[in-house]
């Protein structure tokens, strides 16, 4: 099979999972909402989701680089579909408690630290010697239009005309996710797998070689920063759109449809800016726009003004994601790409569920979600300053020996 076909079994699988996966995030924290408006609460939910992250991403990135990469995919995916279904029976017999909820998440998490650690491990091998940055922005793209452009309309209003609906199209969403990936030939193992050792000790390979090189480190602790700060904000999203802007449930998957529109366009713009401008100043220029983004949303009380803003926002951090994506696969070896990926979704990752809580903490200290918006954004503009200085020696775009010398020398900040 030709690598364009391998992407387009992967590009559909990943349109499938996100589409169901963009539906269930828009009707999690609405049917949190039905239980309780506690922002700490509400933060919790997200916390929640992404916990497992924090937990286990550096276990899914070994794991990963031990097995059949298509195959884990298919078994996370089939796990998460039986989960969401299990969540769309409670809802529809009137059984459900925030704890439950909080249950399911936790649940659906653990799986998507297995999915999402074998798809992003799974990039280079079915693009063979095509663009990187091409097929990670379609990967974006994938995303974002499934779980913002299409996902959350979808899932704020089916949510309105039964509460149920929506986690049984989420379920759907991953089970053909699971079964389309069947379509995709190959054996995808990482090429270390034949060498037998503890997982403890691939664990620390990874970890090992994050350190070593300087450039990924720095890039990590960027990008650990920047999730951070942002779910703080992020974790009451569905508080600022319900109660600050006065959005209904039915159309707060329209105020996240703006934000894929956004995501959309820096999925595509984002290799034009490469190759226009370099790497550097896409990370910079989009913490940057994120800063922005979020900022005026804290000082806005328009609807459309705010969904704009998370439209830039969405395009922004999306071109970022792009760039980080593309420099991973291009600086670690393929054998150890999971369990790097592993330990940088650990950091990565894991610091949404602190984000979260912070977020949480921030709005009951501050009276609304949206105060919580102008911290955050602000917060943002000082990480961009961060990244200036901390990635100011390293030449991300250039290819020659002497660049990746740079790389490896003094990994410490």
């Amino acid at each position: 099979m030709n690598p364009a076909r391998r992407l387009t079994w992967l590009l559909t699988s990943s349109a499938a999972s996100h589409l169901g996966d963009g539906i269930g995030k828009v009707a999690l924290p609405l049917l949190a909402t039905t239980l309780t408006h506690d922002p700490v609460l509400i933060a919790g939910l997200s916390a929640t989701q992404f916990l497992p992250w924090l937990l286990f991403a550096a276990v899914a990135g070994a794991l990963v680089d031990r097995i059949d990469r298509r195959r884990a995919m298919v078994v996370a995916n089939t796990a998460r579909a039986i989960a969401v279904g299990t969540l769309a029976v409670l809802v529809a017999a009137g059984g459900m408690t925030i704890w439950l909820v909080y249950l399911t998440a936790l649940v659906i998490g653990t799986a998507e630290t297995i999915a999402d650690s074998a798809a992003n491990a799974l990039v280079p091998a079915v693009v063979g010697d095509g663009s990187l940055d091409g097929a990670n922005s379609k990967l974006q793209a994938c995303e974002i239009v499934g779980q913002t452009f299409l996902g959350g309309p979808i899932g704020s209003l089916t949510f309105a005309l039964f509460a149920a609906f929506p986690f049984f199209l989420n379920s759907a969403g991953f089970a053909i996710a699971a079964a389309v990936l069947l379509g995709l030939a190959g054996t995808y193992r990482g090429r270390g797998e034949a060498q037998p050792a503890r997982l403890r000790t691939e664990l620390a390979d990874g970890l090992r070689w994050l350190r070593g090189n300087a450039l990924l480190l720095r890039l990590v602790v960027v990008a650990g920063l920047l999730s951070l700060v942002s779910e703080l904000a992020q974790a009451q999203l569905v508080l600022y759109a319900l109660d600050d802007l006065r959005l209904s449930d039915a159309t707060f998957g329209f105020f996240a449809f703006v934000g894929g529109i956004g995501g959309l366009l820096g999925a595509g713009v984002a290799p034009r800016l490469v190759r226009a401008a370099g790497r550097r100043v896409v990370v910079l220029g989009g913490i940057l726009g994120c800063g922005a983004g979020f900022g005026g949303m804290g000082l806005v009380r328009s609807p459309v003004a705010a969904a704009a803003l998370f439209g830039l926002f969405a395009a922004a951090v999306v071109a970022v994601n792009v760039v980080l994506a593309t420099a991973r696969h291009t600086l670690v070896p393929g054998e150890l790409l999971g369990r790097v990926l592993g330990v940088w979704r650990t950091v990565v990752w894991g610091a949404i569920p602190l984000g979260a809580l912070l977020g949480g903490l921030l709005t009951t200290a501050l009276g609304t979600a949206a105060r919580t918006f102008a911290v955050s954004g602000l917060a943002m503009l000082v990480i961009a300053a961060f990244a200036a200085l901390a990635l100011r020696r390293f030449p991300l775009d250039d290819k020659s020996d002497s660049a990746v010398a740079l790389q490896h020398q003094e990994p410490g900040l």
